[in-house]
């Protein structure tokens, strides 16, 4: 019998190989206390927008609430845990991420995959939104350990060097900070190796996201919010190299068969914002079953940032205060075109998060002059990322219906 939220398009042999990595990531992360305590690494919650290679040049663990979240919310268990920090004192209107995330650590019961693994440290970087201040703070009073912030100037126009120096001289305190913590010493050769590691995996991502270049496109939406996974908790490591090479290759194959991810492609979007986990297949079936494939997106591209060469400090604090959704409305709406152009979009889809206040809040004006300068329409769908109590069926499928049906009036 098949499951409810089965994919009909043609499913990646890599998916394999991904389910394998997650299960031994998130096994590693949960019983790595067991370990004797001289074989012990420190482990560290981080932000998805944390400079990890210093992290793991230091030898320490990371580990990625967001990513947790995102889980949670795939497995359907957000709400429950959201409603456990609700009744803490939690606001609804809070991040449905740091709200999954404290309910799991307030009711472990409730949490998948055996709850998450306890810190030793957090480390919290504002680069991606301002709520993960409030939310590290929150888990530092619960776990009553060290946090250590990064704070990245919001960059309004070109990056100025100021606010890279601003950034870098963080860097360097954090690394003082983490070595007394540690008792380690940074070597200069490891941070370099962990910065090359990082980019690798990055080139290897961008190879595969450009493979949805080809009509018809091998990937669709899910392919990549999936498939996504290593790129952010495995970043600078083997591992995420080998997973990469792995389905760079499967999706080349692919490329070379004339396969299609959606039987049929008449029409190719791009997606706006997070995944809506909990109806990830689900949602986009609508559009699968009438060809209309996503073939690219801003969300996983934010990723695909490769770290510049030369010195690691400048190039970590570079690329890690120049991420996307720390950048004014004109580079959102530029990077949309672009992708729109490159990837010959016929429409586009943004998904307005209830969650995500700084990928969301502009979205309507993004809209505009996206569609003002491209031609190309756009459709707002408002959900949330991982609290399913948002998700209005009748109204989303609606307005599903009348943007396929006027993406086929328009040919």
């Amino acid at each position: 019998m098949k499951v409810a939220d089965e994919p009909r398009y043609l499913p990646l042999r890599s998916s394999r190989h991904l389910g394998r990595t997650m299960q031994k990531y998130y096994l590693l992360m949960r019983y790595q206390h067991l370990w004797g305590r001289p074989l012990k690494r420190p482990l560290a919650w981080v932000t998805s927008g944390a400079p990890v290679e210093i992290l793991r040049a230091l030898g320490i663990d990371v580990f990625y609430p967001e990513n947790y979240g995102a889980l949670c919310g795939a497995r359907r268990a957000a709400v429950e845990l959201c409603r456990a920090a609700e009744a803490a004192g939690y606001s609804q209107d809070l991040c449905s991420y740091a709200r999954a995330g404290i309910g799991a650590v307030l009711r472990p019961d409730l949490a998948p995959a055996g709850g998450m693994p306890r810190p030793d440290l957090l480390v919290m970087c504002n680069n991606i939104c301002g709520t993960v201040l409030k939310w590290y703070e929150a888990l530092a009073g619960l776990f009553n350990v060290p946090l250590f912030t990064i704070d990245t100037p919001f960059i309004a126009a070109d990056v100025e060097e100021h606010a890279v120096d601003y950034v870098r001289t963080q860097l360097r305190r954090l690394i003082d900070d983490l070595e007394r913590f540690t008792g380690r010493r940074l070597r200069p050769a490891e941070l370099e190796r962990r910065v090359a590691l990082s980019n690798q995996a990055v080139g290897l991502w961008c190879e595969i996201r450009d493979f949805c270049r080809h009509r018809p496109s091998p990937l669709n939406a899910p392919d990549l919010f999936v498939h996504m996974a290593p790129i952010v908790v495995l970043r600078g490591t083997a591992g995420a190299v080998g997973y990469y090479r792995r389905l760079r290759d499967e999706v080349a194959t692919r490329v070379r068969a004339g396969l299609a991810a959606v039987p049929g492609e008449k029409h190719r979007l791009l997606w706006d914002n997070i995944a809506i986990w909990y109806r990830l297949y689900r949602f986009f079936r609508l559009f699968s079953e009438r060809g209309a494939c996503f073939v690219t997106d801003t969300y996983t591209g934010g990723w695909a940032a490769a770290l510049a060469p030369g010195d690691p400090l400048e190039s970590l604090a570079r690329t890690y205060t120049t991420i996307f959704l720390n950048r004014p409305v004109e580079f959102r709406v530029r990077q949309m075109v672009e992708l729109i152009r490159a990837y010959a979009v016929d429409g586009f889809v943004m998904h307005a998060n209830r969650s995500c206040k700084p990928y969301s809040l502009v979205q309507e004006e993004i809209r505009r002059r996206v569609m003002n300068e491209t031609g190309v329409p756009g459709l707002l769908v408002e959900a949330d990322m991982a609290d399913a109590r948002v998700w209005a069926e009748e109204p989303v499928h609606n307005r599903v219906q009348a943007f396929l049906e006027n993406l086929e009036l328009r040919g």
